[in-house]
């Protein structure tokens, strides 16, 4: 009995520091409808700076409090930087655009803690006073846990004050359900916006301030802690303070005795149970039904242009250029052409579900790893030459996007967002921990092309087939009355619906040959590596998707494939530098802030007219 209670109590101090995280979040979010994935590096500058005040302060009841509210409040100010300089200026735009310079900032502050800390894990100093642990039937429960454990009713007491008993409060409640009517009354909607960025990365800092005597400061702390805050805030109802609390508590305790009873599904157990939350209640625990229906919008979408002749003759040299690079090259630029072309399609896949489906993903890496996995495993135990793999692997992604579309299909705005996120999650996670057939993070090795093929110029040639064969059959889906159909229903779902189209049932198709093709994609990677692992289906292979998009332009269907291109080159170049994450996440916020067409869009506005083409209505009148 002493042992089931230490778990239960150690699953309630975990609880507490996630909720710390996650009411941020959930706070952020319910006024602002950001989707703050750089919420994990306010936690995990909580953590560095609070080492920082208590190396500085004296030691300490005093200074070691003190150095945690002093880093909290720290954390804070950053935040209202950011949301100065950066936040004010994507408010409104989708979540696709918010999701991806976020992540710019991730990367940003990654190389900013790496220069001011170093590479390092930082080992910070036990609270003075609860050093040692009380017994409790028998068990030693650690002090400084009893004390997390009070620390978080405590914080949701006060938010609930805060929010319920002061003027500020009040008008940030009416902001969460009708952000128009207040500003309308006269509120100053950027101050209220900046104060509660103040409120919600305060509370990120604290989280990961009173996590220091539990974990050592690390660089990995914002990736590995925002995956959970993102489950805890859907779970509990995106922008409910008291159900992040609820949700907390349950992953706690999920975590805390899901390794005693299903060791094997640990890491992917939050995800499922936020899978099974999205599926039977959107809105989450505590939510309301209608948050399901609101979500930032962007701009209306442009028609698609036709190609002119001009346009078509210089894609046709461009092809013609591909053809010849193997003769005029070396060796290792025919590898990253072949890199670039297999991320090439992964891009133009994701754009098809993205742009003319209207449908955000941002786990659509499930699909391309499921590939890559599918020709591995069968090369692996069935022992299947390299043309029946390269069919595999379409195969099983298409199955993958079969299962986890029905479901998400049903969701709009960031709640499938999140759905797809879970499914992502939830295959790298079977990926990671099914060591005895996937090789866990070994992965699978040995996984070469056929021996006609071997050559790195026969198989790039192989590639270039197979991508440029999959981007023509996409092109024809989108001008063929499926394509249409799809981008209806992505304008306006009420008028197709009206006229008799099985909105759901197009969309799911969508989402299926989206899937087919990052998996067509993710064949031809294991071959060209001959190894796999589950990197390549975790949560940054995902975003490299989603980046690659919106740097081309999400309304072209040339974007992804410039996007693609222009993103390898770019990851090529930089990631040789010693800090090469702060300058690859300044590119990314440039082309947010300053070009959020992409780069398709903005050299439509530089080039007349005759090169970009006409759009559809043009051309038919």
């Amino acid at each position: 009995m002493g042992f089931y209670l230490a778990q239960f109590l150690t699953g309630l101090a975990s609880a507490s520091s996630l909720f710390l995280v996650a009411s941020g979040l959930s706070i952020i979010f319910g006024v602002t409808r950001i989707v703050n994935f750089a919420h994990g590096s306010f936690f995990m500058l909580g953590a560095y700076l609070a080492y920082t005040f208590v190396e500085l302060m004296p030691h300490g009841i005093l200074g070691f409090w003190g150095s945690v509210i002093a880093a909290s409040l720290a954390v804070g100010l950053i935040g209202v930087l950011l949301e100065i300089t950066l936040f004010r200026r994507i408010y409104k735009a989708p979540e696709l655009f918010q999701l991806v310079a976020t992540f710019g900032v991730v990367l940003v502050i990654q190389d900013l803690a790496l220069w001011i800390w170093g590479a390092e894990d930082l080992f910070g100093p036990r609270a003075p006073g609860l050093e040692g642990a009380v017994r409790i039937l028998g068990e030693p429960i650690p002090q400084y846990d009893l004390a997390l454990i009070v620390l978080g009713p405590a914080v949701l007491l006060g938010v609930w004050l805060l929010f319920n008993k002061t003027r500020w409060g009040t008008l940030v409640r009416a902001a969460t359900q009708d952000r128009e009517m207040v500003s309308a009354l006269g509120v100053n909607q950027s101050r209220l916006f900046t104060s509660v960025f103040f409120v919600g990365s305060t509370l990120a800092g604290l989280g990961g301030a009173v996590q220091l005597p539990r974990e050592a400061a690390s660089l990995l702390m914002d990736l590995n802690v925002i995956g959970e805050a993102f489950v805890v805030v859907v779970i509990g109802g995106m922008g409910s303070v008291p159900g992040a609390f609820l949700a907390s508590v349950l992953i706690g305790e999920l975590n805390a005795f899901g390794i005693l009873v299903f060791p094997e599904i640990t890491l992917v157990l939050a995800f499922l149970v936020m899978a099974v939350v999205l599926i039977v209640r959107p809105w989450g625990l505590l939510g309301r039904p209608d948050a399901v229906l609101r979500g930032a919008s962007g701009p209306p979408e442009e028609p698609l242009r036709l190609f002119t002749p001009l346009s078509r003759n210089l894609i046709l040299g461009l092809v013609g250029l591909l053809i010849v690079a193997p003769f005029i090259a070396d060796e290792f630029t025919v590898v990253l052409l072949t890199d670039i072309l297999i991320f090439t399609l992964f891009a133009v896949s994701l754009h098809f579900i993205m742009g003319p489906g209207g449908l955000v993903s941002f786990g659509h890496a499930a699909y391309f790893g499921l590939g890559a996995y599918g020709a591995a495993l069968m090369v692996k135990y069935l022992g299947i030459g390299m043309i029946s793999g390269l069919v595999v692997a379409p195969v099983v992604a298409g199955i993958g996007a079969l299962i986890f579309g029905w479901f998400c299909v049903r969701l709009s705005g960031v709640y499938l967002a999140m759905l797809t996120l879970a499914a992502a999650q939830i295959t790298w996670s079977i990926a990671f921990q099914w060591q005895d057939v996937t090789g866990g993070d070994d992965g699978i090795l040995g996984i070469w092309p056929a021996e006609w093929a071997s050559d790195k110029m026969t198989y790039y040639y192989l590639t270039l087939l197979l991508v440029f064969g999959g981007i023509y059959f996409i092109r024809r889906v989108v001008y063929a009355p499926f394509g249409f159909a799809l981008r209806a229903g992505r304008d306006s779902a009420l008028r197709v619906e009206a006229i008799g189209i099985n909105l759901k049932t197009q969309q799911w198709m969508a989402f299926v040959l989206a899937g087919v093709f990052a998996g067509i994609a993710g064949g031809l990677y294991v071959y060209s590596k001959g190894s796999i692992f589950p990197d390549e289906l975790a949560i940054s292979r995902s975003v490299d998707g989603l980046v690659m998009v919106l740097l081309g332009g999400i309304q072209s269907l040339l974007g992804p494939i410039i996007g693609a291109l222009s993103f390898t080159l770019l990851e090529d170049l930089v990631t040789r530098l010693d800090y090469w994450r702060i300058i690859f996440g300044g590119v990314i916020l440039f082309i947010v802030v300053i070009a959020p067409e992409g780069l398709a869009g903005f050299a439509r506005k530089l080039l007349p007219d005759r090169l970009t083409g006409k759009t559809e209505e043009e051309a038919r009148s």
